[in-house]
């Protein structure tokens, strides 16, 4: 695992230890930043169930202008911390080292990004609990894009009534990214 693109190239990352995480492989990574790319300058990018953090980090070195991380485990949490300082992020970056919906909570009032993406446990249904809140959330801007990387069969057929369409879906042998936006 390592940075793609941007000042950070090349970058190894590390993972936590165990088989509470999913990365990202690098060549979903790619293939989601190209589809990204034109968004990612300046943005401030939220990474939800970060993991290792390697989203965020790969936007700030694609020039996003900051990034805040999200991941209550032990583990994860000081893999990302971490991986920000080998990556000297420190000043383009936030940790929120607590449960999701509490950290949203915390971060109202104080952001509003651009980009959103969150890799939750596959099929708990976590991500429609996130939407659910985010819909009604001064985090979003109107034009906020928001990047769901789920199980192929995830439902999200429940979007039109949290005001949210699917703007496309982008499927891999295993997973997809599912891109929503507010309508």
């Amino acid at each position: 695992m390592r940075i793609i693109a941007g000042t950070a190239r090349s970058l190894p990352l590390k993972a936590p230890d165990g088989m509470d995480t999913r990365p990202t492989t690098d060549r979903i990574k790619e293939t989601l930043f190209n589809i990204i790319q034109d968004e990612v300058p300046g943005a401030y990018f939220l990474d939800l169930f970060a993991g290792s953090g390697q989203m965020g980090l790969e936007a700030v070195s694609r020039g996003a202008r900051y990034a805040v991380f999200v991941d209550n485990g032990k583990k994860p949490a000081a893999c990302i911390e971490e991986n920000i300082r080998f990556t000297k992020f420190e000043h383009q970056t936030k940790l929120y080292p607590t449960e999701v919906l509490s950290a949203l909570r915390a971060m109202e009032g104080k952001y509003q990004f651009d980009l959103i993406f969150m890799d939750p446990p596959y099929r708990k249904g976590m991500e429609q609990e996130i939407l659910r809140y985010l819909a009604g959330s001064s985090l979003l801007k109107e034009d906020t894009v928001l990047i769901v990387e789920a199980a192929l069969d995830t439902d999200f057929s429940y979007l039109d009534e949290y005001g949210m369409t699917l703007s496309r879906l982008k499927m891999y042998k295993t997973n997809e990214h599912a891109f929503i936006r507010r309508k």
